[in-house]
């Protein structure tokens, strides 16, 4: 058990603390709830944060349960979808899309994201139930060229740690915990509060002003 996601950051950094100081290794947030977990390993590591945003499509009849992922370029649907009408699906997707562009412009305003070509990729998430949104992520980030693709998780399901592991594009995976029952991600942490927009902003200036000032310090 976890007692938050500041914790499981702490935890992460540790596993990670190879990549300190390393040029070319960026951490990748999955928003919301990965932000504040990114921010923690980013600055431990001195490294920059970044962001891929992506949406769960949920099923029609329940829509915590997720049937498929979508990302601003790309969309993933799980391989035991059944039953679900394509006209569901294709407003879902339209649907979710939006609300992807409206996140964008707010994190990001003005400022370009980062190119994440030749670039070692630390992809974050505060826990994997299905492991969709996550493949979507990566698959993703993969169109980027970038050179290595390392996944950090405090929490997976065993089934999605699998998938996770045997997806061609993934160089290493770190998992704190990988729990024989997995119901949700939540019931993984004594404290389990959703981030908002506002977080995600703060946590991203706030994290890469620290890192740029750092880097200027060792220029002079």
């Amino acid at each position: 058990m976890l007692k938050n996601r500041e914790e499981a950051g702490e935890l992460l950094a540790n596993k990670l603390i190879g990549y300190s100081n390393n040029k070319d290794a960026v951490i990748v947030a999955i928003p919301r709830g990965a932000l504040p977990i990114g921010a923690i390993i980013a600055q431990k590591l001195n490294v920059p944060l970044e962001i891929v945003l992506s949406k769960k499509i949920g099923h029609p009849l329940n829509k915590e349960f997720a049937i498929g992922t979508v990302t601003l370029k790309n969309y993933t649907l799980n391989d035991d979808v059944i039953g679900i009408s394509d006209k569901y699906i294709k407003e879902e997707i339209k649907r979710i899309r939006a609300i992807l562009k409206k996140r964008h412009q707010l994190y990001y305003e003005s400022k370009k994201p980062l190119s994440f070509k030749d670039k070692i990729i630390i992809l974050i998430d505060d826990g994997v139930a299905t492991g969709s949104t996550l493949l979507s992520c990566i698959e993703l980030i993969q169109k980027e060229n970038p050179a290595e693709i390392i996944i950090a998780l405090p929490v997976a399901s065993n089934s999605a740690y699998t998938k996770i592991k045997r997806n061609p594009f993934v160089n290493r995976l770190i998992c704190l915990h990988i729990p024989q029952r997995f119901n949700s991600v939540g019931q993984f942490y004594e404290k389990f509060n959703q981030v908002t927009d506002d977080e995600v902003v703060k946590l991203l200036n706030k994290t890469n002003k620290d890192y740029w000032m750092n880097i200027l310090k060792t220029q002079t």
